[in-house]
């Protein structure tokens, strides 16, 4: 078993990103432009220069940082009463912690907003370091985050697992050297992303029996 285990937060931890989904459709309205469904996927995951480069390959015309802070404003404003959780969160948590395993969350979303969702659902003990988006320079799918995450834990990024669920993640948890798992949410896997991963699961309850059985 690793030593180290690194989580993604919307959509891994917690069912959030269908809430940016319909929030960026929501922007899109709001700045009078057709939505893209095909945006909030390519999106996912990304964070500061890169989400609005993003932005702008679909939105050429929009201000990229009022739409994305219109975007992730209407979710935070939502996520103040209830942060849903995902299967199999605690289970995984509760499983490395007894296991001596460090744990950590490395997310795109500002940390502020990392620190609320995870006191919110009351599982803010069971991390040894809280990794945000605004703390690198580089985000997803650069592997800054995840290599950031893995010193703050002590551990080496090859010695660590990364629990992902989009694109950006996971090519950022390959390129930083960690053992990758895919937890699908709104992406589905593709041959790219079955080749950077060591394993893809249903949820997290069936990554974590897979750890278990020595599958991974």
């Amino acid at each position: 078993m690793k030593q180290g285990a690194i989580f993604d937060m919307d959509g891994l931890l917690f069912d959030t990103e269908r809430m940016y989904r319909d929030s960026w459709k929501q922007s899109a309205q709001q700045f009078g432009l057709v939505h893209n469904p095909d945006f909030p996927r390519a999106v996912c995951g990304s964070s500061g220069a890169h989400m609005r480069e993003i932005i702008l390959q679909y939105y050429p015309q929009v201000d990229a940082k009022a739409f994305a802070d219109d975007c992730i404003l209407r979710v935070e404003r939502e996520l103040e009463t209830h942060v849903p959780e995902k299967t199999g969160v605690r289970d995984i948590l509760q499983y490395f912690k007894q296991h001596g395993v460090r744990v950590a969350v490395a997310s795109s979303s500002k940390r502020a907003t990392v620190l609320h969702n995870l006191k919110q659902a009351d599982i803010l003990s069971y991390f040894d370091a809280v990794v945000s988006g605004d703390q690198v320079t580089h985000g997803k799918p650069a592997p800054d985050i995840f290599l950031l995450a893995a010193q703050q834990i002590g551990c080496e990024p090859e010695n660590c697992y990364v629990f992902e669920d989009g694109t950006n993640g996971i090519r950022a948890g390959a390129a930083a050297g960690c053992t990758t798992i895919m937890i699908p949410d709104l992406t589905p896997p593709n041959a790219q992303l079955e080749q950077l991963c060591a394993g893809i699961y249903p949820s997290l309850s069936d990554a974590m029996n897979a750890i278990a059985g020595n599958e991974i």
